[in-house]
């Protein structure tokens, strides 16, 4: 049930400088996902941490049966490790990764930033009943097909789509729909052009609608939706790179 099963997708903590950043997977994936921009962001001298969230990497069931506060809870954990160590912490995610990062900031106005990629705002092609209806029959669908690319041999989890799991990524929106306003941290969101797992609308919405006076879009031409696995990866980075410097307020020494 789990693609690429040989790829490091567990919890990682990476202690580098005294500025931390937290990355957080998306729905269905594991740490696996966010391990390459990792990578770099630590040559860079950052301290990086990833949690792999409840139900993933275990079952499809074991996913159905866990909620979104759980995975709240575990980044919320890793940001609290990350910050007895680090001097700033920036919390970040992909997909709903990007939303618990969110979640995150609006808890710790204290967080020196939010790295948003292919934030799960909206979900593209979800009918709720049809929906519903489904999750009432089947453990799982199928995921949808897609042309291949790079992401296909570096991206870990689960090859169906949880039914009920969907219903807790749903309610994560809701949750941070009515939170942007009072979300004050600069972000910085990176969205691929190619994506088809969420509206590209989602990613506008949260840079018109969130708090934040300091706020970046970054839209990626030849991006799918995993746009720190995909082609403009070294793009992302240094965006991303970029991006943390200028909120600090001083460029970092690659070590």
């Amino acid at each position: 049930m789990i693609l690429n099963p040989h790829l490091e997708g567990d919890s990682f903590f990476w202690e580098g400088g005294p500025v931390g950043i937290v990355l957080s997977h998306g729905f269905r994936a594991t740490a696996a996902e966010v391990r390459p921009l990792a990578r770099i962001l630590r040559q860079k001298g950052y301290s990086v941490a990833g949690p792999l969230l409840p139900g993933h990497k275990t079952s499809i069931e074991d996913m159905n049966r866990r909620r979104w506060r759980e995975w709240a809870a575990a980044v919320e954990e890793t940001y609290q490790t990350m910050a007895a160590r680090a001097e700033r912490v920036f919390v970040g995610g992909e997909s709903m990764g990007a939303m618990l990062a969110l979640r995150t900031a609006s808890h710790h106005p204290e967080a020196a930033g939010i790295l948003a990629y292919a934030p799960a705002m909206r979900l593209a092609g979800v009918n709720r009943l049809q929906l519903w209806l489904i999750s009432l029959f089947m453990q799982s669908v199928p995921r949808r097909k897609a042309p291949r690319t790079v992401v296909d041999d570096l991206w870990q989890g689960y090859e169906r789509r949880p039914t009920r799991a969907v219903f807790q990524l749903l309610a994560i929106q809701r949750e941070i729909d009515r939170s942007l306003a009072g979300i004050r941290q600069p972000i910085l969101i990176v969205q691929g052009k190619l994506d088809t797992t969420v509206e590209l609308s989602g990613a506008e919405h949260i840079h018109n609608r969130i708090g934040s006076a300091a706020k970046e879009l970054h839209w990626l031409d030849r991006s799918t939706h995993c746009v720190i696995l995909d082609q403009e990866l070294p793009q992302v980075a240094e965006i991303t790179i970029n991006f943390i410097e200028r909120i600090l307020g001083e460029p970092r020494r690659e070590k």
